[in-house]
């Protein structure tokens, strides 16, 4: 059996590209990917029944896609945002990242989604697949080596697409670095813990194992029964003394 091809019009069709720049409050700024970087990605659906949608990625820790599945009606188009969250570069990974659209037509009645994307044979989806495309920056050191070609009068001005960031990616961009530091702080404060209740331990530990250095001698306890056995004997020596002067 033949597989369906993909009724959904996606835009771009093969490649998603990232553009590596972040926006600071001097304006463009190049970085290695240490901001996040959106994509957008179009689906419509020019057929006349409903079709769900879901994106899939070979990098799911890398990217934030919202949203990444839902129901598209006839006639209707839908904007993906793709994030692609800050990391360490490696070259090795380059054209690497690749997305995946599925789609299927939507069954009548009430159905449970979650359950139909489980069941449903791989045969019966249609799906489309985008690779990922990184735009690195125009190195330093080769701007440098030709510096005669810029001109000092009109300085190059990067320009960023109006869609180049998503404000509610970028604010939670923001809260997922926020909450990683608030981890990294828990983390550094639960080892700190852990630290003192080992001090507290060796030293219960020292205190059980060493003399109570502030209890009496052995010595000092005895001196009082001394004294005592010494007054008995003293009055009982002038008991018989005075009988026999008597």
């Amino acid at each position: 059996m033949a597989k369906p091809e993909q009724v959904l019009n996606i835009e771009p069709q093969n490649e998603l590209r990232f553009r590596d720049i972040h926006l600071t409050a001097s304006g463009s700024v190049p970085g290695p990917f240490n901001a996040p970087v959106t994509s957008y990605m179009k689906l419509t659906n020019p057929s006349d029944k409903k079709v769900l949608f879901k994106i899939k990625t070979t990098a799911p820790k890398k990217y934030c896609v919202r949203p990444n599945s839902g129901l598209l009606e006839p006639n209707t188009s839908i904007e993906i945002a793709i994030s692609l969250q800050p990391f360490l570069f490696d070259p090795a990974e380059k054209n690497k990242h690749k997305f995946m659209v599925q789609t299927l037509f939507a069954p009548d009645g009430d159905v449970n989604l979650e359950q139909l994307w489980k069941e449903i044979g791989p045969e019966q989806l249609m799906d489309s697949k985008l690779k990922c495309v990184f735009e690195m920056p125009v190195e330093q050191n080769e701007s440098q080596e030709e510096p005669a070609k810029a001109s000092p009068k009109a300085p190059v001005v990067q320009s960023v697409p109006n869609n180049a960031i998503d404000p509610e990616l970028q604010k939670a961009a923001e809260e997922v670095q926020q909450l990683r530091e608030e981890e990294s702080s828990l983390r550094q404060e639960n080892l700190r813990l852990k630290e003192e209740i080992l001090q507290l331990k060796l030293a219960a530990g020292t205190r059980v194992t060493q003399p109570n250095r502030y209890a009496p001698p052995a010595q000092q306890q005895n001196i009082p029964v001394i004294y005592m056995a010494v007054a008995v004997i003293l009055g009982f020596l002038g008991i018989v003394l005075g009988k026999f002067v008597l």
